[in-house]
């Protein structure tokens, strides 16, 4: 394949995405087919399993991983100008709930199939949204608490913000950096606790 021709390919299998993506807002995701997204990507059904060899379970799988690229690429934006351990954990705890809760196609996913997807977030997705997490997370944290348990504090998080956000809490808000700020100094740092201060970091509890 050229490189014209792969850029061709990767072209046509954004389109697919997006008409997939526009499909579910319209129609929702339960009831939105193959014909559906082929139609509003424009191109024919032998094109779309072309692209798609699995048909609708690989692309919507393909559609979730795209999204959870880009749910992290923005996490990482926003927490690159924390300033201590408990500003970089606050950061991460605030704005990935709020991504979550103003996330419509998420949203729309959860009321569609709500059994669905909460598996797959939880159980069949658990496991990429945790590397991803330890991807942005752990080099942030890592001076503070080492690499290992970086990875295990990634996880540990992951586990409790997903357990926020399907189950809201009436006393905590996460999504409020405030209240996301008393959640750590009262429930991360102590189990988490940081091996050693940093130079210029007066947030650190010893």
């Amino acid at each position: 394949m050229t490189l014209v021709e792969a850029s061709v390919a990767l072209s046509a299998e954004q389109r697919v995405l997006d008409a997939a993506r526009t499909c579910c807002e319209r129609w929702g995701m339960a009831k939105t087919t193959i014909d559906d997204i082929a139609a509003e990507a424009g191109l024919s059904r032998a094109t779309l399993y072309r692209l798609f060899p699995g048909g609708r379970d690989v692309l919507f799988e393909t559609l979730r991983q795209q999204q959870t690229d880009h749910f992290f690429e923005e996490l990482a934006d926003h927490i690159a100008v924390a300033t201590s351990y408990e500003d970089v954990l606050a950061r991460v705890i605030a704005e990935a709930t709020q991504q979550m809760r103003h996330d419509n196609h998420l949203q729309l996913m959860l009321a569609s199939r709500p059994g669905e997807v909460l598996a797959n977030l939880t159980i069949d997705g658990l496991p990429v949204i945790i590397e991803g997490a330890t991807a942005v997370l752990g080099p942030l944290v890592a001076p503070y608490i080492g690499a290992e348990r970086s990875a295990a504090l990634a996880e540990w998080l992951t586990r409790m913000v997903l357990s926020y956000f399907f189950a809201p809490s009436s006393r905590v808000d996460l999504s409020d950096p405030d209240s996301a700020l008393r959640f750590v100094r009262q429930f991360v740092v102590p189990a988490f606790p940081p091996e050693r201060s940093l130079e210029g970091d007066p947030h650190v509890r010893n």
